[in-house]
């Protein structure tokens, strides 16, 4: 009777019309239940902390891909000039970071099964090579932008000069053509000087029949023919030992080849002589290594690169005509000794000069 009075009292002051005892009966049929099988379990589902982080890396990216995307519309209609710069520069970061991948996945595939630089198949000797050069430039960019408030003038210097500071990674497709021409015309300027030392050790050789094939092959070259094959087999003696040697050649000579290869002619003669035999080795070895795969497997794209990085202004020449010159030339590689490396140094001149649409 004082429970249900207290009840009452209590249904009054929360404004409540219940009857007593149906509250009582409510109650006690909750505490029963209570009592028999425990508190009722919620239905909201609550996810793992690793699932929280998941989602939540998920929606950040997401909205960092469409605020990307509104930026890059707003700089195509604003800033089209330097949206095109933008656009170049960051696809050139994505090349220059796949291609340091893939030289570490090579550089750790040789480590691990003990394989030299002469025994990897030819595209990852091009790779590396190609990597390697990449990152002397990078390397040069990145030791001046040392000092303080260095960066801001380094990327004047890269807008300025492109060809001279950037990679190929970081250049327009007409950037490519036209910096390509240039360079091509630079190392073409030593072509008459190389052909001129060729005239001045005829009469340093010593055997009458090599004289006559040099004088033979110099008058072609000034006529505008190219040598066959055999013409320039033929004088491999000659580029074993004195005079044309890789241990005889002047200073003067070296230079010139240098600039012939692209390589920087401003060095003492003893490192010219060394950055002569290292270049002209690995490219034997690439020779080596391209005639087992077989010139017919590679694109066009390689193939012009190829012929270019042995002398040859690929970038205005037909495909099937690179392919053949490029046949040509690893028929002589393929054929010479190390002793003989020489003649494939002067290579670069001799089958280049005068190949048919070369002469720009």
């Amino acid at each position: 009777m004082a429970l249900s009075r207290v009840c009452w009292a209590r249904a009054a002051l929360w404004g409540s019309a219940v009857p007593p005892g149906l509250y009582v009966v409510r109650r006690l049929q909750f505490v029963r239940s209570g009592l028999t099988w425990g508190a009722p379990r919620s239905s909201k589902l609550h996810l793992s902390p690793k699932a929280d982080v998941k989602s939540l890396i998920s929606y950040v990216v997401t909205k960092t891909k469409v605020i990307n995307g509104k930026y890059h519309r707003f700089l195509g209609r604003h800033f089209p000039r330097f949206y095109v710069l933008y656009t170049i520069f960051m696809k050139g970061l994505q090349m220059l970071w796949a291609d340091g991948k893939k030289a570490r996945r090579i550089k750790t595939n040789m480590w691990k099964h003990n394989i030299k630089f002469h025994q990897l198949p030819y595209r990852e000797m091009e790779h590396l090579r190609q990597f390697r050069r990449d990152v002397t430039k990078c390397l040069f960019l990145g030791i001046l932008s040392i000092p303080p408030f260095a960066n801001y003038l380094v990327f004047l210097l890269m807008y300025l000069f492109p060809r001279q500071l950037l990679i190929r990674h970081f250049w327009t497709p007409k950037q490519q053509i036209d910096f390509l021409d240039i360079y091509h015309a630079l190392r073409k300027q030593s072509h008459p000087e190389i052909l001129c030392y060729l005239e001045k050790v005829v009469p340093l050789i010593s055997d009458a029949g090599l004289q006559w094939h040099m004088t033979e092959l110099c008058t072609k070259m000034q006529r505008g023919t190219h040598p066959a094959v055999h013409d320039i087999l033929a004088l491999r003696e000659c580029f074993a030992n004195h005079p044309l040697g890789m241990d005889q050649l002047r200073a003067l000579q070296m230079k010139a080849l240098c600039r012939a290869m692209l390589l920087t002619p401003y060095l003492p003669s003893v490192l010219l002589r060394h950055r002569l035999k290292t270049h002209t080795t690995v490219i034997h070895q690439l020779d080596k290594a391209l005639a087992k795969l077989g010139v017919g497997q590679l694109t066009a794209q390689e193939v012009k690169s190829a012929c270019y990085l042995r002398g040859l202004n690929s970038t205005h020449i037909a495909e099937e005509r690179c392919r053949t010159w490029l046949g040509e030339w690893l028929q002589i590689s393929c054929s010479l000794k190390e002793t003989e490396l020489s003649l494939l140094l002067h290579n670069v001149v001799l089958l280049s000069i005068n190949y048919v649409g070369s002469r720009r």
